[in-house]
């Protein structure tokens, strides 16, 4: 079940303007991919979210605060905890 999260202030990838992002459930292995990885933390969720709306992470990147606060919590709404990676 993917959860689609709605930009307050859209954002452009691959030259389109983005005023939703999907956001699909996260595995185990997507954890995995992103513990291996010798980034920040910040970097690493980064990673794991453009991983898991299927969007590069240069998108992330480009989004709002605001609405990157609200992938946050969609995430932990999958996971049920406060921890991101």
């Amino acid at each position: 079940m993917n959860e689609t999260i709605n930009l307050v202030h859209p954002v452009m990838s691959a030259g389109v303007e983005l005023c939703s992002l999907s956001m699909r459930r996260p595995k185990v292995r997507d954890q995995l991919a992103v513990e291996r990885d010798k980034r920040s933390e910040a970097e690493k969720e980064v990673r794991l979210f453009a991983n898991l709306c299927e969007v590069a992470p240069e998108t992330i990147e480009d989004l709002d605060m605001a609405d990157y606060a609200k992938l946050q919590e969609t995430y932990r709404g999958f996971i049920g905890s406060g921890r991101v990676s």
